[in-house]
């Protein structure tokens, strides 16, 4: 349809379009049955592919990690077909969006745009829609990382008229409750929460809640004193370790930049190693207690 609207986003189609009329969609259907075929015997070939890769890789004692966003696009499949799971207006607008307030990286905070979910909905129908997307993740992949896990306990609402998100709100979210139906749907539940930011003691009790490892960044351990929970000193066991994420520089590039006071006591900590970077940051990520040690190919 979309590519028939010459690629406009679903809620300026037609009024039966962006509603989902049944007569319409049905008989747009038969109309357009051949280019849809072709769309299920694309994703029929992608499938299979990768359940054969995903097979091989589990054969030869390889995992999958993949990534899962909390929110969604709003001009997206999972908005157009499910709207009674989000905050929208009549005609699919959002009404709030996404976003974190203002902090240290930026005065005006960072409006996504993402749709709010209308948690209440979802709860009565017990969350079946979240349920069904953790399937789906589970599928692909052999261990998921949800990104913005505090989005589960409360999330920044900003009102969509709003263009930047400075004036939103925390609202709280029933992740306690999700995360019980989450349990009982996928015992275990192979989760990874990316806990950094703004965390408050109520987003550390819901991840520990559901034992479920948070992220230890090692290029963060260094800015403050022994007590900052990166280092390695002070990870635990059930977390996953990361010399620096997608959002970091290099490893390289974040040593090079540091101020030579900083750079010495990095390698004060690391025990004068004779190797240059970012070879020693590999080697603690690797030696540290948590579970898993990511290091990401840049």
């Amino acid at each position: 349809i979309k590519s028939m609207q010459q690629d406009k986003g679903w809620t300026e189609w037609p009024a039966a379009l962006r509603d989902r009329n049944e007569t319409v969609l049905r008989e747009l259907g038969e109309a357009q049955a051949d280019e849809l075929d072709l769309i299920h015997f694309e994703q029929y070939v992608f499938f299979r592919q990768w359940w054969n890769l995903k097979a091989y890789a589990n054969q030869n004692r390889i995992g999958i990690f993949g990534d899962m966003p909390i929110f969604v696009a709003h001009d997206s499949a999972d908005v157009w077909s499910c709207r009674e799971c989000f905050l929208l207006d009549d005609e699919g607008h959002p009404t709030v969006v996404a976003g974190v307030p203002p902090d240290y990286f930026s005065e005006t905070g960072q409006r996504w745009g993402n749709p709010h979910y209308d948690w209440e909905w979802l709860e009565a129908d017990g969350f079946k829609w979240w349920v069904d997307r953790m399937e789906s993740q589970l599928a692909l992949f052999d261990l998921v990382r949800i990104d913005h896990f505090r989005g589960f306990q409360a999330s920044w609402e900003v009102p969509a008229h709003e263009e930047t998100a400075m004036n939103g709100r925390w609202v709280e979210a029933p992740g306690d409750r999700l995360f019980t139906e989450l349990r009982e749907c996928f015992d275990p539940l192979p989760v990874v929460a990316e806990d950094l930011g703004t965390i408050t003691p109520e987003v550390l009790e819901l991840r520990d809640k559901y034992a479920l490892p948070g992220m230890k960044i090692l290029q963060f351990a260094f800015d403050s004193g022994p007590d900052n929970p990166y280092l390695p000193h002070n990870q635990e066991v059930n977390s996953v370790v990361y010399t620096g994420t997608h959002d970091n520089d290099t490893t390289v590039g974040w040593f090079d930049s540091l101020p030579d006071e900083t750079s010495t006591q990095v390698f004060d900590y690391l025990g004068n190693p004779a190797e240059s970077m970012p070879w020693p940051l590999i080697r603690s990520a690797y030696a540290s207690v948590a579970q898993l040690a990511v290091i990401p190919l840049q």
